[in-house]
């Protein structure tokens, strides 16, 4: 059986060398091949889209501009700015110059995002006008960027001038690297502690684009696919930016994650591929929801039936024929008329809500990973998914289910080309992240069955231990509130209710939606129906709501450590 990377044997040797290529050959091998094809388009407001061959002209010109500044092989940028074009074509470019990425958060503070640049010893500086003004002009490792910081979006000055302004003196080749050097540093979104920067080579990251295409074969050059989470997180870099970059496929740059924003972009990009995160399909969903329950109970029941019906002829004949009717009646109103496949990621998607997409004709690819993992390891495919996993383990990956106790639940590790190598000037952490057989400890707890599908079940770290000897994964109760959309958030965690007794008890932490009246009331409703269909031992018997949301990382997790 053939992979979707069988064809790079017609180009190693000539285009590249070596098992992979690097994310730069990656990307001008696949602007041979599809020169005239959409590559990256924003809204602005107007459609502004550059083809590949156009991409590849300010690649090489950025990529130019940096090597005339001093950029050497191995020198690290820093790449701080909203999704767009621009943010897509540093990327590349520092790739092409033979540096290092390195992907900061937006959002993060100021001071904070000085320490990891200053750590990481970056030399360039490429970022939004808004973060560029905040810089400390006073701090030393800020001293050393003169001349080489870059104003991605807003307003550009002389000290940081608008990328698409930069003019080398002339244009250099591409800059030799190997897939073995490192391609992207990456900070973890730290929901357990402090930041630490994971080293990514070339080969983990373009091993893990084409294992992912190989799960997706029906994904090509004729898609586009919606950059609408964080392009810092390397879950949407990989899974939309990267994969654009080896299908030939259209790059949409979503700059917010507002709805009316992202409705907008979704109706005119016409977008076939949609990646998002179990949050934001859950809000999609309870809308369309809410609307067809407003139109009365016989149009409602009609619907759900319909919603059975397609169900079951996907389930039995691969195919669900109320699709178009769907289309008409729901999903063209948010733009997803045109979607051939949703991804979700960064977190188990509730089966139920799987399940309702199914029927509404909506295909799901549902995957696991961690950053250090680049980040995908596991992806559930639409021709034999399986609702309650998150996905098969793929090809050039290996599994195992570390310790398992009686239930067969273990730490999942993981071995393969897409394991990064390490953390950054961290020896010990690095030390402990691997085991003594050399597989990545993911910290994760969960099953695999004779089919390599994995189950998760949650953190190792989060486990509650009950009165009974009895283990209680968080994450398994936080899944079942997933529909309840007037609870933003949830985190569940134990508590000791006796002081000389070890054992623990469950509690729900609660965020609910600020508009909600009564919150007391109906949020100890919820809680009700969520203990009924719980065992006896997982049942919640402490309630705290909150005033202010929880604080959370970039896809949305909840910083557990920061919640008193």
């Amino acid at each position: 059986m053939g992979h979707r990377w069988d064809y790079l044997n017609e180009y190693r040797g000539k285009d590249f060398q070596g098992e992979w290529p690097t994310i730069a050959e990656m990307f001008l091998l696949t602007a041979k091949r599809f020169p005239h094809n959409k590559c990256f388009t924003r809204f602005n407001p107007d459609r502004e889209t550059w083809d590949f061959t156009e991409v590849k002209g300010h690649v090489v010109r950025i990529a130019s501009w940096l090597i005339e500044q001093g950029l050497k092989p191995g020198d690290r940028v820093v790449l701080n700015g909203k999704n767009s074009p621009f943010w897509g074509l540093t990327y590349v470019a520092v790739c092409y110059a033979g540096g290092v990425i390195v992907p900061i958060d937006n959002q993060m503070h100021i001071e904070r995002l000085m320490e990891l640049a200053a750590f990481a010893g970056v030399s360039f500086f490429f970022a939004d006008s808004d973060v560029l003004e905040k810089l400390d002009k006073e701090n030393e490792w800020v001293k050393t960027l003169q001349g080489k910081t870059v104003t991605l979006l807003g307003v550009a000055d002389a000290h940081s001038p608008f990328i698409m302004d930069l003019k080398p003196e002339k244009e250099y080749p591409l800059v030799p690297r190997t897939e073995d050097d490192v391609a992207a540093l990456l900070f973890t979104s730290g929901t357990t502690g402090n930041e630490k920067a994971v080293e990514l080579t070339n080969k983990n990251l373009i091993s893990d684009v084409y294992q992912a295409g190989d799960m997706m074969p029906f994904v090509d050059d004729t898609d586009t696919l919606y950059a609408l989470l964080p392009l810092h997180h390397t879950y949407c870099c990989t899974a939309v930016f990267l994969e654009c970059l080896e299908h030939g496929a259209e790059c949409l740059f979503g700059q917010s994650l507002a709805v009316s924003r992202m409705l907008n972009d979704l109706k005119r990009g016409h977008v076939t591929v949609f990646m998002g995160i179990p949050l934001l399909f859950n809000k999609v969903l309870a809308g369309m929801m809410k609307e067809v329950k407003k139109k009365g109970p016989v149009v409602n029941g009609m619907v759900h039936l319909m919603m059975i019906i397609g169900g079951q002829c996907k389930l039995w004949f691969g195919k669900n024929p109320m699709r178009p009717i769907f289309n008409k009646l729901l999903l063209s109103k948010i733009g997803l008329d045109h979607n051939r496949l949703c991804i979700s990621g960064a977190g188990p998607l509730a089966p139920k809500v799987f399940k309702q997409y199914q029927q509404l004709g909506v295909d799901f690819v549902q995957g696991y990973g961690l950053t250090e993992t680049s980040p995908i390891v596991t992806l559930n495919p639409v021709d034999h998914f399986k609702i309650d996993s998150i996905g098969k383990v793929f090809p050039l990956d290996e599994v195992i289910i570390a310790e398992p106790n009686e239930h067969g639940v273990g730490e999942i590790r993981v071995k393969g080309p897409n394991v990064c190598r390490g953390y950054y000037h961290d020896e010990a952490h690095t030390k402990e992240l691997f085991d003594e057989n050399g597989y990545l400890r993911t910290g994760d707890l969960g099953t695999m069955d004779d089919e390599h599908y994995v189950y998760l079940k949650g953190r190792a770290k989060n486990i509650i231990v009950t009165e009974g000897g009895k283990n209680v994964y968080p994450e398994e109760i936080e899944d079942m509130f997933q529909l309840y959309d007037e609870i933003r958030q949830i985190m569940i965690r134990g508590y000791q209710e006796k002081k000389d007794v070890p054992s623990e008890c469950i509690e729900a932490v609660v965020y609910p939606d600020p508009e909600l009246k009564d919150k007391e009331k109906r949020i100890n409703q919820i809680i009700g129906e969520v203990n009924a269909k719980l065992a006896g031992y997982k049942k919640i018997s402490k309630v705290t709501i909150l005033d202010k949301p929880m604080e959370t990382t970039t896809t949305m997790k909840v910083k557990r450590s920061k919640v008193k």
